[in-house]
């Protein structure tokens, strides 16, 4: 009779290093470009989410970057103030804007495809201030009532308050810098930019902190650790 113990460890190894390392999320980076700081009135105008892949020695890299500009839902606000932030015209006809559920619906298929591939229960947002993008996700995603969104409905990684700790930084052109990172400030506030330098920032986190003995974590012997 196998014991619970060996059980347990027999189900760990056979969990991919990524469900291991994130206690079976799978992280998504992602990055908005909005029209006003309000969720649910304020115009979604850019999207882009960055996959990442972990290699064989538990290294964190970007991966596969998935980026849509987006038509403003109908009553949409939008601040000029905003507009002249991020130099968004929404009415640009080359933009080639798609609607939020055409989006949605082709982005989800994808981050579904990676969680099964990892072996991993859900996606886990990964934000620069990760709350703003998180907000914007979750107002558009009800709006087109989609049923089966991939990420966890309220915790999410955020990237600002993980580089205050490990880099004393917190903005995101200052926190590359600090972490050797190249960043252009003349691309920022395009969603498809903020969400790789976001992803590189994230894996340069992760990795340092592995380098550094953090991860995998060393428990002494006869300390127990709860069963998650």
């Amino acid at each position: 009779m196998t014991s619970p113990d060996a059980a347990n460890g027999t189900d760990k190894q056979s969990k991919s290093l990524m469900a291991q390392r994130f206690r079976g999320f799978l992280p998504v980076v992602v990055d908005v470009e909005t029209g006003g700081f309000n969720p649910d009135t304020d115009a979604l105008l850019e999207i882009a989410m960055v996959t990442l892949r972990m290699d064989d020695d538990g290294y964190l890299h970007p991966d596969q970057t998935l980026a849509a500009n987006v038509h403003p839902f109908d009553g949409a606000n939008l601040e000029q103030e905003a507009l002249d932030f991020t130099g968004i015209d929404p009415f640009d006809p080359e933009r080639d804007a798609e609607f939020e559920i055409d989006v949605f619906s082709s982005m989800f298929q994808v981050i579904r495809r990676e969680i099964k591939h990892y072996g991993c229960n859900r996606a886990v947002l990964v934000g620069h201030n990760a709350h703003f993008d998180h907000s914007f996700l979750k107002a558009a995603v009800d709006r087109c009532d989609i049923k089966r969104d991939p990420f966890h409905p309220f915790s999410s990684f955020d990237t600002a308050s993980i580089a205050a700790i490990a880099l004393g930084q917190t903005v995101l052109a200052k926190s590359c810098i600090t972490a050797g990172i190249d960043f252009d400030n003349s691309a920022a506030h395009s969603a498809a930019y903020d969400t790789w330098k976001t992803a590189e920032l994230f894996c340069f986190i992760v990795n340092r902190y592995k380098d550094l003995g953090g991860w995998p974590l060393a428990i002494e012997p006869g300390v127990e650790t709860p069963d998650e």
